[in-house]
């Protein structure tokens, strides 16, 4: 069974690198939502996460050139503890997670239960001490739930992840939530909006399918195409519309995308 979930996760895995999808970050500390992301996510010619800005909806630095430099230092600080918490969160989600591999050969093993779920636990999987909880579907051996107490920069950090399957089979993690109770401190996590992409010939030429299209890997060599442009100037039309951007950030942005085309 522990070989066929591997499996199961390796397979996932590859059927991930067809899509990219949005991602939805939002950092909340003490009840207050301080920080919010919205990243396009897809997988690279290398196999690694790559996160492309939609929009950083970050709280305003005040006036007075001390002051904005003081604010400043304390964003950086900030984005670069989200940053290493989705990493954290990514090392007990993402199917080709090396260490959660090892845990499905040697995990403490119950079920299935009466809604078909087989329960997988054990300690010290990807830092010692912590505990993890990993729910799979008895027929398909795709992810269904995620639990975890593991640790983040000395602090105890608690995480809940839910999972989805699109109608292609692709399991993924539609919903997280990362507590760092110690600091007061919430990451949430969602992702949606995927799109399923067509590998060309060309290794540098991505296109969505269905049309119009969106690279997860912008190319280097080339200017993206009429249909990418379109299809980004409709993600951040979207982006507007729905208040998540400013007309300021919008304008930016779309001068940008046809800088670019």
């Amino acid at each position: 069974m522990a070989v066929q979930i591997i499996e199961a996760r390796k397979a996932n895995a590859a059927l991930m690198c067809q899509y990219s999808w949005n991602s939805r970050t939002e950092l909340i500390e003490k009840g207050e939502v301080k920080d919010t992301h919205i990243d396009m996510v897809g997988y690279g010619p290398d196999g690694q996460l790559q996160r492309t800005p939609l929009n950083d909806q970050g709280a305003s630095l005040p006036d007075g050139f001390l002051r904005r430099a003081i604010a400043e230092k304390e964003r950086q600080k900030m984005e670069e503890y989200l940053t290493g918490l989705r990493s954290l969160l990514d090392q007990y989600t993402l199917p080709t997670a090396g260490k959660v591999l090892d845990f499905i050969n040697q995990a403490t093993t119950t079920g299935p239960d009466a809604s078909g779920m087989i329960l997988m636990t054990g300690n010290s999987v990807v830092f010692p001490g912590d505990t993890l909880s990993l729910w799979t579907n008895a027929t398909t051996r795709h992810t269904q739930k995620v639990e975890v107490t593991t640790f983040y920069q000395g602090d105890v950090a608690m995480v809940t992840a839910t999972f989805n399957t699109l109608y292609s089979g692709m399991n993924y993690m539609a919903y997280a939530e990362v507590k760092i109770p110690a600091r007061e401190m919430r990451v949430q996590v969602q992702n949606v909006d995927f799109y399923h992409m067509v590998l060309t010939p060309s290794p540098q030429k991505i296109e969505r399918k269905p049309s119009p299209t969106l690279p997860a890997t912008p190319s280097t060599t080339a200017a993206p195409s009429l249909q990418v442009v379109e299809k980004k100037l409709q993600d951040l039309k979207t982006l507007l519309d729905k208040g998540l951007i400013t007309q300021t950030e919008y304008d930016a942005k779309k001068a940008q995308i046809l800088k670019d085309f």
